[in-house]
């Protein structure tokens, strides 16, 4: 696919021009009243010009979302897992193909309701910056770069490349400093640095308006430096529109206009709230099942004089050009994406790629040589713990529903082996009267798989869970107890993660751990196939493993200082990047070439027994840095499979201005020492963890 640039978008919105006037028109034939009525989510007909009802409100975070049956992919934070941008980019593009089939059957069916339109409020492009934000499992990891690409991806597969129409709509949110704690989200005030803004939490957003040329942002709840992040002039007017030039429309996340007055309490009254939010560039309100009390507080604040027709208009024509681009205003035989037939819809292609992603997603952490198993040699498998047999903890958060899910133990029970399955204790609480059953279980087996960690139960929004987000990293309730018992049985012990945030689980709990995230709907055959060498895995950590909780600054704290592998001082329980393979890897021949673009090269060998795909990292060092910049940073990556015995050479080429630095200021700077590349399958640091043959390495003067 044509990646979008600068250039490629100008041309694209020259192409637009046609949707331009015709918005223009239907603007002149509007009533003020029409035209505020078209400023919520929930947008009633204008009949006297053909303008159709339509809800805005539709998810598409790993799959079409809460719309019946659809192809459930892995959660966000195992697609980050991959490293794999384009899966991400062909997962998207299902996304929309089902979505697009959904949505014209529906409109034949007279249905124009929440959760069957074009509008999918997806991707989530936050940095997870902190391991106890219960939505960093929306997220694609802790680092901008990876969520940058991985964003990028996503937005492109989801709006497709027709030269005239979108396929459908993304929205990247939400912007921005947001990453909890969620229960605070309506009345907290992130700060933040300049530097860390522009360095960290500004950049996926970026690359979503300039690269990947996203419709839409949403807006968070929570103020950032003092203004309301859906009223802010500089996030929205200065930085949005003014220095990135953004032509979509932003919406504000769900009733967060509300906080502006009510918790925020930045101006008085509500129609103080519906003005400045106007104002500032946000031109559509989420006002979940109250739209008619905003539809009045933006009456009033037109009346009052609050907003001008100006103010009204400029909102109003952005939402119709996003209609107008969707093709919805349109006859759908002028569409080329009406086409798209319903039997796309959880066909065997997706299906396919469902397991695909679920196995590319699989990190595992330790691997003592138990596995893969020898199935002719294990006879008997113990299969314990909450999460062998719970559909929930395949599908995350903001999830679609699967015709067929499989668990681990609908997997488990065709290798061909007995399988004795107790679920041993439950996911959180304090009862321990299933152990001795589940002790018994693993003495009567060759081997134990432990499937434990987390659940969107008890890990997700505040809206969702109650407002749960851990102090405690480990595992919950008795899970590690049950987990030493198993232990102490002396039979090999298999631990299996599902959850949608790294777990504190150190590596002498077990002979082989597997962080399997919510692998959605195929999660239990690619755990499977991992355990029996069916796939051989490579997925990598997105986000670092710490040791506690205590290792970190205050969840409420958002400055970048000891968080992340980029600041962390600390040692981490696994690092960011790192992921094992039943096969090994060896590095040689790096180059770099300096001219116009910097290209860094290296050849790869795979020198074990087995094929594999192997994750490229290249990182940089910033030597004799003049202020705080990070100890190293992500700025390249490629997956890609190798059979035994075989090389293949890698590069990347590096413009100069992306290896440019920000200051303390918050400006992008030339740096001015010396920089050293680090190009390996882990994070510079941690070869022997990975028993690789090293990560290799070469300076570039300044």
């Amino acid at each position: 696919m044509k990646k979008y640039t600068e250039k490629n978008l100008k041309k694209r919105s020259r192409k637009d021009a046609g949707f331009s006037s015709r918005a223009d028109s239907l603007l002149k034939k509007m009533t003020p009243w029409e035209k505020l009525s078209q400023m919520t989510h929930k947008s009633p007909a204008i009949p006297g010009l053909d303008i159709p009802e339509y809800n805005w409100w539709n998810e598409a975070l790993h799959g079409v979302a809460r719309a019946g049956i659809a192809t459930v992919f892995p959660q966000a934070i195992g697609l980050a897992a991959s490293f794999d941008d384009k899966m991400v980019f062909k997962i998207a593009s299902a996304i929309s193909d089902e979505g697009r089939a959904k949505y014209h059957k529906a409109i034949k069916e007279g249905n124009r309701g929440q959760y069957y339109g074009l509008t999918f409020w997806s991707p989530n492009i936050n940095i997870f910056r902190d391991p106890r934000w219960g939505r960093g499992q929306e997220t694609y990891g802790e680092d901008p770069f990876l969520t940058s690409r991985m964003g990028a991806a996503f937005i492109k597969g989801i709006q497709g490349n027709d030269k005239k129409h979108l396929k459908a709509m993304a929205c990247a949110k939400h912007f921005a400093v947001h990453s909890g704690p969620d229960p605070d989200r309506h009345t907290f005030d992130a700060r933040v640095s300049e530097k860390d803004l522009r360095e960290t939490y500004l950049p996926a957003f970026e690359t979503a308006v300039k690269e990947a040329g996203v419709e839409c942002i949403m807006g968070a709840y929570n103020r950032v430096n003092g203004e309301p992040a859906c009223a802010s002039k500089i996030l929205l007017v200065d930085i949005l529109r003014g220095e990135w030039g953004f032509k979509g429309h932003v919406v504000s996340d769900c009733e967060a206009i509300d906080d502006i007055y009510k918790t925020h309490k930045f101006v008085k009254t509500a129609e103080e709230a519906a003005a400045i939010s106007t104002k500032m560039g946000c031109d559509l309100n989420c006002c979940n099942e109250k739209c008619g009390e905003p539809r009045l507080a933006l009456k009033k604040a037109y009346i009052s004089g609050l907003l001008t027709d100006g103010d009204i208009d400029a909102s109003v024509k952005r939402l119709l050009l996003t209609r107008l681009k969707l093709g919805m205003l349109n006859p759908e035989t002028k569409v080329k994406y009406s086409g798209i037939p319903y039997s796309v819809v959880d066909c065997p292609a997706h299906k396919k790629a469902a397991l695909e992603a679920a196995r590319a997603s699989i990190v595992l952490l330790k691997n003592n040589g138990v596995l893969p198993f020898n199935m002719k040699k294990i006879q008997t498998i113990a299969v314990i713990g909450p999460n062998s047999d719970d559909v929930e903890v395949l599908m995350g958060n903001y999830s679609g529903t699967p015709s067929a899910p499989v668990t681990p133990l609908d997997a488990f029970k065709k290798l061909g082996a007995k399988i004795n399955y107790v679920k041993g204790c439950s996911l959180t609480g304090n009862s321990t009267d299933g152990f001795k059953e589940a002790v018994n279980a693993a003495l009567d087996s060759d081997a134990v798989i432990f499937c434990a960690g987390l659940s969107p139960k008890i890990e997700g929004e505040e809206c969702d869970t109650g407002g749960f987000e851990r102090s405690d990293l480990g595992l919950p309730g008795v899970q590690s107890k049950l987990l030493q018992e198993l232990k102490i049985t002396g039979r090999p012990v298999i631990l299996v993660l599902l959850s949608g945030s790294a777990l504190s689980v150190g590596p002498e709990c077990a002979d082989a751990i597997i962080q399997a995230w919510y692998p959605g709907q195929s999660g239990g055959r690619a755990i499977a196939d991992v355990i029996t060498g069916k796939y051989n895995p490579a997925g990598r950590l997105p986000v670092t493993v710490y040791k506690s909780a205590s290792d970190l600054p205050d969840f409420r704290d958002y400055n970048m200082e000891n968080r992340t592998y980029r600041y962390f001082k600390g040692e981490p329980l696994y690092p960011f990047g790192f992921g094992l393979s039943y096969t090994d890897f060896e590095y040689s021949g790096i180059k770099i070439k300096k001219g116009k673009t910097i290209e860094v090269s290296a050849v790869v060998k795979n020198t074990g027994k087995k094929s594999g795909d192997e994750v490229v990292q290249l990182y940089v060092k910033y030597l004799n840095p003049g202020f705080r910049l990070p100890r190293l940073q992500l700025i390249g990556f490629q997956r890609f499979n190798l059979k035994s015995g075989r090389k293949k050479k890698i590069s990347f080429s590096l413009k100069k201005e992306e290896l440019m630095v920000i200051s303390m200021e918050g400006k992008k700077v030339k740096h001015s020492g010396g920089f050293e590349f680090f190009i390996g399958g882990v994070q510079p640091g941690y070869e022997a963890i990975t028993e690789s043959t090293g990560v290799a390495k070469i300076y570039l003067n300044k």
